[in-house]
């Protein structure tokens, strides 16, 4: 937390840049905005717990405000954390060291669509669901369909790497984001120019896509569209375990089939996501895939897939688990009836590994987490010609807070040790934030002193999000 002084001045100088209607000092703003959806976080504000607070929260209106703050905060030493839609899942948005949240809300305008190039330039505060609503209208989707698009927003898709379901098809927010500008520590500003590639060095944009606030705000981005498929075709596909419904997957790839949506739920996750509306034999493993395009390419895409399903020991379901799964995409994860009596928690790893390793890292990680007395189930999805991601999603209730935020933090640790020791990578598209933070050196080897390093050159005052990334508090 700042002294008395600082924020003083901090807050009369800030006033002259936003406006006093743009920035808050309220306690009862800095509550609401002092978690994301990080469920322990959640877990342990409904235990009564308190979290840290930041000091000002500021709503800048453009690129030239978000520079000015930043300058002030530079120049004071003052922390800066930005915030987004506020619906990331690893504490990405926590002020731990207290200082200004930078809230990006007020930075919402669609600048332009591009029919010609097929792009969209957008400011980073456009919420998903609104810029996906407002291409459609166009004839177009942006591909990028997370679960939280309808409370999470462009600057926190560039921020921590973000998947959408469609990814398998369509890419990740890496793949679409063409454009960036951005502002570092001490007010300069950055833009990556718009280009399908380029050869002239090293990609610079891809420096800050996934760097989560630590090395610069995200304040624009132009980003690939594509046009809105002429048809859409589902197909669910039940699997008698996990190993023959990746085998499945693998081979569908091979053949050079690209569905849009790919998702394996293994027998306990089939159990309670997709047997409670539909009769599938116990034990079973559930496969939803879609299919996008003209229809003659959709029908191909679709008989070679359910061909390779049904030589593999599957047993077809039609359309009905995977259109269902897709108009209800965006409801909770966590069922009320998950609910217990003492301390809950429950919460999701996911991790990435190429088709060697997966099945294995999903053994052995589901052996670690259960070790702790926890509920594990999973599901693959997000998945691609050379391998895939799981949500390993686990839920832990105990008799007081202490033992059940240990037995989280212990389900982490022994989780994410078995994903980097059989080869996976321990975030597909969830970030790393302050959950993820004390396992990134391990995770990037040699290489993370050249974060480090980085980091310092950029940033040698420490004021961007300190804490996390691994990058330790401030100095």
């Amino acid at each position: 937390m700042l002294d008395s002084k600082t924020k003083s001045v901090l807050l009369e100088r800030i006033r002259t840049v936003v406006g006093s209607d743009h920035v808050t000092v309220n306690e009862t703003d800095a509550i609401l905005n002092a978690h994301d959806a990080n469920p322990l976080s959640e877990a342990k504000i409904r235990a009564g717990e308190s979290l840290p607070l930041a000091d000002l929260i500021v709503f800048p209106a453009s690129t030239e405000e978000v520079s000015k703050v930043l300058k002030l905060a530079n120049e004071l030493r003052v922390p800066v954390v930005p915030v987004g839609g506020g619906a990331g899942t690893c504490g990405g948005t926590l002020p731990v060291y207290g200082g200004i949240q930078l809230d990006l809300k007020r930075m919402d305008k669609v600048i332009l669509i591009d029919n010609q190039s097929m792009l969209v330039q957008v400011q980073a505060g456009v919420v998903g669901i609104d810029l996906e609503e407002e291409v459609n209208r166009q004839g177009y989707t942006t591909g990028h369909t997370p679960t939280s698009l309808r409370a999470s927003n462009v600057g926190g898709f560039i921020a921590t790497r973000s998947g959408g379901s469609m990814s398998s098809l369509y890419g990740k927010i890496e793949d679409l984001t063409l454009g960036l500008e951005v502002v570092l520590a001490d007010g300069s500003v950055i833009r990556c120019k718009a280009v399908p590639r380029h050869s002239v060095g090293p990609d610079l944009k891809q420096l800050f896509i996934g760097s989560e606030g630590t090395l610069c705000v995200i304040t624009e981005a132009t980003l690939r569209l594509f046009p809105l498929p002429k048809e859409r075709r589902f197909r669910s596909m039940s699997f008698p375990d996990v190993h023959s419904g990746l085998e499945a997957i693998r081979l569908i790839f091979r053949e050079g089939v690209l569905p849009s949506v790919v998702r394996l739920y293994d027998p306990e996750d089939t159990a309670l996501h997709v047997s409670s509306h539909f009769d599938v034999e116990e034990g079973s493993c559930m496969l939803m895939l879609a299919f996008d395009g003209r229809a003659e390419k959709v029908a191909v895409e679709e008989s070679i897939a359910a061909e390779i399903c049904l030589k593999n020991g599957a047993k077809d379901y039609g359309e009905g688990p995977s259109r269902y799964w897709w108009e209800h995409r965006y409801d909770m994860y966590y069922p009320t009836k998950f609910a217990t009596s003492g301390y809950s928690v429950g919460d999701t790893i996911d991790i990435v590994a190429t088709y060697d390793k997966l099945e294995n890292v999903y053994h052995e990680m589901k052996k670690a987490m259960e070790a702790h007395d926890a509920v594990v189930m999973s599901h693959f999805s997000h998945m691609y010609p050379n391998g895939g991601s799981i949500y390993m999603i686990f839920f832990v209730s105990k008799e007081d807070a202490s033992s059940a935020w240990s037995a989280y933090k212990g389900i982490w640790d022994d989780g994410v040790a078995a994903c980097l020791r059989m080869g996976g990578t321990m975030s597909h598209q969830h970030g790393v934030g302050t959950t993820r933070s004390t396992y990134t050196e391990a995770e990037w080897g040699s290489g993370f002193q050249v974060l480090r390093q980085i980091k310092e050159v950029l940033d040698p005052n420490g004021i961007m999000n300190p804490g996390k990334l691994g990058m330790g508090g401030r100095s």
